[in-house]
């Protein structure tokens, strides 16, 4: 009865349900308050039902934004390196989401949110995680082994980074990640912030990245006599394509990661996005900018790139920022990236072909410690320069070391033993050749190319 009176009294106007009200309290004994409560218990069970259907939603939604974010990555990849790689590149991407998808099912999902008796390992068994939650999860394990493909194009083994991105996937990622994300966590209890990942998944993808791209050496050519010689990408076209996509993906990879969705929630994902967007156009500007002054002219690749530590710079702290300081973190972000690019290529001289390393590892860090600065939370400012003081600032420095160390050791440990057994690297005249004939047999652009010169 009680579900059958909020449904009755509904469906009509407010003078007859108060008429019906109290005839129905007649004829069946039920008082006003009790009507009442059965009414907002049915109202509260209907709410909570909807959220949660709607929370599915947004979560397979955003999980299929970051999937495609994979698009993105490959275009990226390919337009800022040579043609003669890019077959090589795609299917590196599209390893990348197949060995995730089933790696991660199999065995990462447990490892990472897997039960725990001390917050540092996790495990609750195979094939654990369902529905929505695995599916967007799993597109963060892909993202994390994708980072390192751009780094070391164009003079890797395929079959090394086969196993290098299973690993990756199915061990490296997953037991770092919940530390933080599984809620019982060592970093988690510490007061650690890391919302969508710039520490969990992009700076652990950049680190890894680094060391791929000191043990596997520089692409033949880059460094001559002490000098750095560039060697441009094929299609800057593609690149910004590729960048316009992850750009829309990334509304999915920060805003999914509210992992609810409805009242509160609802205006805690839409704010995520927005700011998300500020940061990436402030960074973008950033990077612009600082080209212009540096290099006497706006530069499309640093640029590109800026957009993208835009990106990271927000990632962590998307739930913890507000646009002013989201447009900061961005804006520095964007300037960071492009000195960091120089600092690595011209002083360290490590052959980082697109730049994976400070777009994910340097920025990474950045995006994860500025919420130690200026971050906000319900309460207020959480920030050194905000009133929060110094303690937020040191846990996230702290995080960001332990995500570095991880993934530094970790990487070099799996890279350093592919090395000295199967080899990293291919031959002088394979990669001359390039790596589409030698290791797939076939190429991106058949036929004679006319540029126009």
């Amino acid at each position: 009865m009680t579900n059958f009176l909020p449904t009755l009294t509904s469906k009509l106007p407010s003078v007859m349900q108060e008429t019906a009200v109290d005839s129905l309290t007649v004829v069946t004994g039920i008082t006003q308050e009790q009507l009442t409560a059965a009414v907002d218990a049915a109202v509260k069970s209907s709410t909570e039902a909807i959220n949660g259907d709607m929370g599915m939603l947004w979560m397979l939604l955003s999980g299929i934004l970051v999937f495609f974010m994979q698009a993105g990555f490959t275009l990226v990849e390919s337009g800022m390196t040579r043609s003669k790689n890019a077959v090589n590149i795609a299917m590196k991407n599209l390893l990348d989401i197949c060995v995730g998808s089933l790696t991660y099912w199999i065995i990462g999902y447990s490892l990472m949110y897997g039960d725990t008796s001390n917050g540092w390992f996790f495990w609750s068994g195979l094939f654990q995680g369902e529905g929505a939650d695995l599916f967007f999860q799993t597109m963060f394990a892909a993202t994390a082994a994708t980072i390192v493909s751009g780094a070391i194009a164009g003079r890797t083994k395929y079959s090394t980074y086969v196993i290098f991105s299973i690993v990756m996937t199915a061990i490296i990622y997953p037991i770092s990640g919940g530390w933080q994300w599984q809620g019982s966590g060592w970093l988690t209890e510490l007061g650690f912030i890391d919302f969508a990942g710039s520490s969990i998944v992009h700076s652990v993808g950049g680190w890894a990245a680094l060391v791929a791209a000191i043990l596997v050496g520089p692409r033949i050519g880059k460094f001559l006599d002490g000098k750095v010689m560039p060697i441009p990408g094929h299609n800057q076209v593609l690149a910004t394509l590729g960048v316009f996509i992850l750009w829309l993906g990334w509304f999915g990879f920060n805003g999914g990661s509210q992992l609810a969705w409805g009242g509160a929630d609802a205006i805690g994902a839409s704010n995520v996005v927005l700011i998300t967007n500020l940061s990436a156009a402030a960074g973008g500007l950033g990077a612009l900018i600082t080209t212009w002054i540096w290099y006497g002219k706006p530069h499309l690749a640093q640029t590109l790139n800026g957009a993208l530590a835009g990106l990271v710079s927000i990632t962590a702290g998307c739930g913890n920022m507000s646009s002013e300081g989201a447009v900061l973190a961005g804006l520095l972000g964007g300037i960071l990236v492009v000195f960091s690019i120089e600092f690595i290529e011209k002083k360290l001289k490590i052959d980082d072909a697109i730049g994976a390393v400070s777009v994910h590892g340097v920025v990474g860090v950045w995006g994860t410690v500025v919420i130690g600065l200026w971050g906000i939370d319900a309460d207020g400012g959480i920030g050194l320069f905000n009133g929060g003081g110094t303690s937020q600032l040191g846990v996230q420095a702290l995080g960001s070391l332990a995500y570095a160390v991880w993934a530094i050791a970790l990487s070099w440990i799996v890279l350093f033993t592919l090395k000295k057994t199967i080899g990293l690297r291919v031959s002088q005249e394979v990669e001359e050749k390039g790596l589409d004939l030698a290791e797939h047999g076939t190429i991106a652009y058949p036929g004679k190319r006319d540029r126009g010169e």
